[in-house]
Formats: structure tokens, sequence, C-alpha cells
């Protein structure tokens, strides 16, 4: 699905009028959410501008390479902004406490690749056939004839490299790798990103590991699997939440499995869902059942209720999924 309200010469040229530009990532950040707002950050300081990346929660340890002094939770870090642009997320419930300071801005834009996205702002650009948001962002900054630079680089190849499973993906496109290649002549570092995304692990990420793979459950004869992580499992052994990503792709890759579903309690009865499809499955119509969206072959959801009736009524709709993509 496609959604193009404006053209991305439009969007660059809002952009280059403007004096200063706050970025919204959504909450619980990854690497393309805050691999895109930090390419775009640096360019818009790069042209002189006063720009920010407005947070609400902390920048995941395995990511805080990106953050050059750019993130914030100062929502009066610039007061009056000329734009507000949302990144990565394609409606307000993904930036809930920074939603009034959003609509602040004089103008406001959102770019995101979700297939769940619809137009909110007063510019919009949603391309749900992009394998990652930092595509649009390196669109955008060709349209504005703005230089990529080494940081520029190394944060766009750490959006597309993260929302590609490091081009595994089957949403990695020719378009993915030819903007990659081009990023080399940034001279960014590959080795380095690869070493911080993906070689940087704490003890305490392999123990909560272990323990949620203690949970696994596979069901529907085999077609799926479940696991999910505890407040108190995290607490035994000194691990954060944010250290569980990746666990859903381990579900993912075990052999016959279409489905895969990880379940998170943040609180006693606030359940997130992380969910991901190996090949015939579209987890976006799971997740939109509970009112949650993502694409395809990666989505997500929120319940809020205990997490065993969550697991439940997941199990239950990934059961029926499944049948329907067998009839």
């Amino acid at each position: 699905m496609k959604v193009e309200n404006n053209t991305l010469k439009q969007i660059g040229e809002k952009l280059a009028k403007a004096d200063s530009v706050l970025l919204f990532p959504h909450i619980q950040m990854d690497g393309d959410a805050l691999g895109s707002s930090a390419a775009l950050c640096r360019a818009m300081r790069n042209a002189g501008k006063e720009a920010f990346i407005l947070i609400e929660d902390d920048v995941p340890e395995y990511l805080s390479f990106l953050d050059n002094g750019y993130c914030t939770k100062d929502q009066d870090c610039i007061r009056e902004p000329d734009i507000c642009i949302c990144i990565d997320c394609g409606e307000v419930s993904r930036f809930p406490e920074r939603q009034q300071t959003f609509f602040r801005g004089k103008t406001t834009i959102c770019v995101d690749h979700h297939t769940t996205s619809q137009p909110f702002a007063d510019y919009n650009y949603i391309d749900g056939g992009i394998a990652a948001t930092a595509e649009i962002i390196y669109a955008i900054l060709a349209a504005m004839d703005i230089p990529i630079d080494k940081e520029i680089g190394e944060a766009i190849f750490t959006g597309i490299s993260t929302d590609t499973g490091n081009f595994q993906y089957s949403n990695a496109t020719k378009e993915s790798h030819l903007i990659t290649a081009s990023l080399y002549d940034a001279g960014i570092d590959h080795a380095h990103i690869a070493v911080e995304l993906y070689q940087n692990t704490r003890l305490e990420k392999i123990r909560i590991t272990s323990k949620i793979l203690d949970t696994l459950e596979v069901f529907a004869d085999g077609k799926a699997a479940i696991a999910y992580v505890t407040q108190d499992m995290l607490a035994q052994v000194g691990a954060k939440l944010e250290e569980t990503e990746g666990v859903v792709e381990t579900l993912r890759n075990i052999k016959g499995v279409e489905i895969a579903a990880f379940v998170k309690e943040r609180e006693e009865t606030l359940i997130k869902v992380s969910m991901r499809a190996k090949t015939s499955g579209n987890v976006a119509e799971i997740a939109a059942q509970f009112g949650g969206g993502g694409h395809v072959k990666a989505a997500g959801c929120t319940f809020r209720k205990e997490l065993e009736d969550a697991c439940l009524q997941l199990k239950e709709a990934i059961k029926k999924s499944l049948e329907k993509a067998e009839a």
C-alpha cells in the first residue's frame, strides 16, 4: 500500500524553508526510528537549522551511538517549531506523551513505511512498500540536494540494516542495497555499526533470553511459536525490557514455524506483543484485530489485560489466521 499525499520534493521544500525542526520517533525506538531521526536531525543542523529529536522514553543502549546530542525529553526545547515531523510512525498513539507538542508545529509532517498508517499531518509521505523509513529520509535528502556525510550515512545504514534483519527479510529490495552501496561513498564504517548493533551484548541479555526460551510453546501443528517475558523475570537477572529485542526473530527462525509471537509484560495489565511471519502468514491482520498494526511480516499490538489472558487470545487468533491461509 502506498499513500502519497505529497511528493518528496514538497516535503523537502518545507524543510528547506524552516528555521526549526522537531523530530518525533515512535516510543520504544528501534534502529529505523532513531536512525532515520538522527540522520535527518544531523542533516538539518548541517543546513544551519535548529533541530532536536524529542523523545519520551530512554534511548536503547545498543542504539546510543546514534545520539550525538540530538535527543531530548524537554518538550520546550523549541518553543514554536516551524516543523514537527514524526518519523517511522503513522499515528499519534505512537508518541502519546508528545502529541500536544507535535501539533504546536506551524507545519506537521508524517514520514512512515507501515502499511496500516493513514495520513493525519499537514504533509504526509507513507509508503508501505519501502523496507525502512531510513530509505525515505535518504530520498528526502536527495530531493533537497543535501550531501550525505559519514554520520548521516551510518544512521541511515542502521535504519535499513535493522528493519531488514541485516538484509535477511523479504522486505529488503534492490533499492535497499543500492542505497546502502551509495552510503559507502560517504565513508561509513559498516563493521563498527555491526559491532554496536549485533556484537555488543550484555550478559544480562543472554540470561533473560534463556529464561524467555524456557516459556516457549510451539502450537498449531508446529506452525506457530509463542513465548513471553514478565517484569519478575527481568528483575531476576537484572535485564532491561529493551534487551529482549530480537527474541521474536529467534522464535520465527524455528524450522516449520510460520508465525511467531513474543509477549512482553510492561506492567501488570499492559501487555505488548511483537509478531513475525515467515512466508505465508499475515501478522498485520492479526495485530489489527487487537487495535495494532504494522507490516504483513512484522507487526504488533497492545493488550490491557493480564499476560495469561493475552496469550490465550493471541494464540486463538494465530490459529485462525493460519487456518485461513491454508484454506
